[in-house]
């Protein structure tokens, strides 16, 4: 089924959603209040459906095909015509979030969903004095959404039903992975889990542990090759002989001790991050980086191929 959407911000998520949504069949409608932004999103969008092209990510599409269900709107008025669903891309700050949610729902049709890709604010925090704040919710990306499938939905104490569940059907025919949230919190799933992780990692460099290059290897050569297909519960349920309740039984304790160290926040923010940058930096200079980014993504597009391939062998 083909839905008509509106893209509110035309910067990097933004982009990459019209790609995700236009690709899967969708009308797609971007608007942006900064004309710089709308003047060079389709350049960016049309390079990267090259790249997607060539490694069929474009499911026997044309480039043309694509393009064509992509439109730039002048108002915002415009853009929210007739639409069924918005993803509001808009800068992570509060006050905009506020302010493009007001517009949104005093002119979008009353049964349009509003979506933010925010990975900072809960959805309470900009529709709590919206009119029509039960169409409001998060759909929070992982970047690029048009190779990495997972997408969190989280509502709002007051958000619908019927529009989470809508929601969930609109990603799904995307080819999108939805991850529903029974209720809000700060930093939703994969930001929590992630932020775990890097807690830990700038602790080991901060004490002189590791080194940042070999604490990477550990994920990229160790625990990401099986997190690639599995989550934390399966990986420790298929670790021992008899299952999750087994593995805790036999190594929870070396989790409860170091509790106490996961207890003490790091300030990543703090010293650390001189040591981090200038370790990273002698890795890899910042002339490098789009280039690094453009090498991460057809990494991602291989895998991607690998892991469907292989649902087909071995099943999910």
């Amino acid at each position: 089924m083909s839905y008509q959407i509106a893209i509110i911000g035309a910067g990097l998520i933004g982009r990459a959603w019209a790609i995700s949504f236009a690709r899967a069949g969708n009308i797609v409608k971007i608007f942006d209040p900064n004309k710089d932004a709308i003047s060079s999103s389709l350049k960016v969008i049309k390079n990267a459906l090259k790249d997607l092209e060539k490694n069929d990510f474009l499911y026997s599409q044309t480039i043309d095909d694509v393009l064509n269900r992509i439109t730039i709107e002048d108002t915002l008025e415009n853009a929210l015509k007739g639409t069924e669903y918005v993803q509001e891309s808009s800068p992570e700050d509060l006050k905009i979030k506020k302010s493009v949610f007001k517009q949104l729902d005093e002119i979008a049709e009353s049964k349009t969903i509003l979506a933010s890709s925010s990975s900072a604010f809960v959805p309470s925090t900009f529709s709590k004095d919206l009119t029509g704040r039960n169409r409001c919710l998060v759909a929070h990306p992982i970047n690029p959404p048009y190779l990495i499938p997972a997408v969190e939905l989280c509502p709002a104490p007051w958000t619908d039903q019927n529009v989470m569940n809508k929601t969930h059907k609109i990603m799904k025919e995307a080819g999108h992975t939805p991850i529903l949230m029974t209720k809000e919190l700060d930093g939703f799933i994969m930001n929590r889990l992630q932020g775990a992780l890097l807690q830990e990692a700038f602790r080991l460099v901060d004490n002189g542990y590791a080194s940042v290059e070999d604490i990477d290897r550990g994920i990229s050569e160790g625990l990401s090759l099986r997190w690639s297909f599995m989550g934390p519960f399966e990986t420790i349920d298929l670790n021992a002989p008899n299952g999750v309740r087994d593995y805790i039984e036999k190594y929870g304790d070396i989790y409860a001790r170091m509790g106490p160290d996961f207890a003490k926040p790091i300030n990543m923010a703090g010293p650390v991050i001189d040591d981090v940058e200038d370790q990273r930096r002698k890795i890899i200079n910042k002339q490098q980086l789009k280039e690094r980014q453009a090498w991460r993504d057809r990494r991602l597009m291989a895998l991607a191929v690998h892991k469907k391939q292989s649902d087909k062998q071995f099943g999910k």
